[in-house]
């Protein structure tokens, strides 16, 4: 007979073995086909080799594709082509290695959620309630969803179902061929965060400072935390732990499958964006205050590691991890790279407007989307004709 903390720690490593599942699978090139990158969240492309740490700072740009609205939404790179939302209401699909421009698609709302492409379909979330389902080959819509309220956040997709939550303060399940709902769940308030999944939990953060865990197939509540504050910020799910930002100034980390508390530390400055999680260190970025910093804590424990020099804007932007650094946008107009080790910075680039999207990094290259509007790439060599893209074929 298995004894109840045996129990436990099987339990444990199933979730620890249901987040490395998760992960993109890697065959010559990787893609990044949703937000935050893994089913976890956690913010961390661990198959990159091409950046780091010793030669981030001769990153340069290498293409610029325009769109006609901010972008908010961070990109999804698959099989070759650069996805991502406008706040101008459409998806754009760009070459992911020349930004030339291939397709877009329209909502009848700006668009802040970041798409994730699972089997040839594009989803993602609009403020005109919906929740969307395009073609990913040529944007074609294939089905759409009505919430009761803006749909702002990110949606995750798994075993055919498609889990996003919105403003009318409900989860969704839906399933991902054909758009209907399998359940719904209320979750104490609007949710503008993405939801995280772990073996067969979901977890939900809202605005009114819930964190809540749900049973995947059936939308039934597991536990719910209070951490207090607003919670804009995706949950991570990490070793056992889960993991959550809070406009109370706090990081958060509760034990996955009790909600128990294992420990809180306190920044100088609200957490808008989620956290990145990589080799047992948590790391954040604060705004909201007179100190706009990155900080890096120890997963278990929580204990500070390092703290960066200040940022001269408001730091909102969900930060990446890849091959030892880190990587964040910044309302000074600003994308930062940081060593993972030391918070030293490595390498800036200025922007023509504030950035609020979460960069995406991988097969050597750096994809963010700014406000102003355009969608960057970022390389160790440019090409020969670096374009600042048009746009090309449009579903309206």
């Amino acid at each position: 007979m298995y004894g109840r903390n045996a129990v436990r720690q099987v339990t444990a490593v199933l979730f620890a073995v249901a987040s490395l599942a998760s992960l993109p699978a890697v065959a010559g090139t990787v893609d990044w086909a949703q937000f935050r990158y893994s089913l976890g969240k956690d913010g961390v492309n661990r198959h990159e080799k091409t950046l780091g740490a010793k030669n981030v700072s001769k990153l340069v740009e290498v293409w610029a594709a325009k769109t006609k609205g901010d972008i908010y939404s961070s990109a999804a790179i698959v099989g070759g082509t650069a996805y991502v939302g406008s706040y101008d209401g459409k998806v754009y699909a760009f070459n992911a290695s020349t930004g030339k421009a291939l397709w877009t698609a329209a909502t009848k709302g700006p668009i802040m959620s970041s798409p994730a492409i699972v089997k040839g379909v594009l989803y993602v979330g609009s403020l005109d309630d919906n929740v969307y389902a395009f073609d990913a080959s040529n944007g074609a819509q294939l089905w759409s969803f009505p919430t009761g309220d803006a749909v702002r956040g990110s949606p995750a997709v798994r075993k055919g179902a498609v889990y996003i939550g919105s403003e009318d303060g409900n989860l969704y399940a839906l399933d991902a061929k054909t758009g209907k709902q399998i359940w719904s769940a209320p979750v104490g308030g609007k949710m503008d965060a993405s939801p995280a999944i772990a073996g067969n939990t979901v977890f939900a953060a809202t605005l009114s400072g819930t964190l809540v865990a749900l049973g995947s197939n059936t939308g039934n509540q597991i536990w719910q935390a209070s951490p207090g504050g607003a919670l804009y910020s995706t949950p991570s799910v990490y070793k056992g732990a889960v993991f959550v930002g809070s406009t109370n100034a706090r990081e958060y980390s509760f034990n996955v499958q009790t909600g128990a508390q294992n420990w809180v530390q306190t920044t100088n400055g609200n957490l808008w964006g989620s956290q990145a999680i990589d080799k047992d260190v948590v790391y954040v970025v604060s705004g909201g205050s007179a100190n706009y910093e990155c900080y890096a804590f120890d997963a278990a424990t929580g204990s500070l590691i390092w703290n960066s020099a200040d940022i001269q804007g408001e730091l909102g932007s969900p930060p990446t991890v890849a091959n030892g650094v880190v990587y964040f946008g910044s309302k000074d107009d600003n994308l930062y790279a940081l060593s993972a080790k030391t918070g030293a910075l490595l390498w800036n680039f200025t922007t023509k407007n504030q950035v609020i999207a979460s960069p995406v990094v991988v097969n050597g290259t750096v994809y963010l989307g700014s406000n102003d509007g355009y969608l960057y790439a970022f390389g160790l060599k440019k090409l020969s004709n670096a374009r600042r893209s048009p746009v090309q074929r449009s579903h309206a």
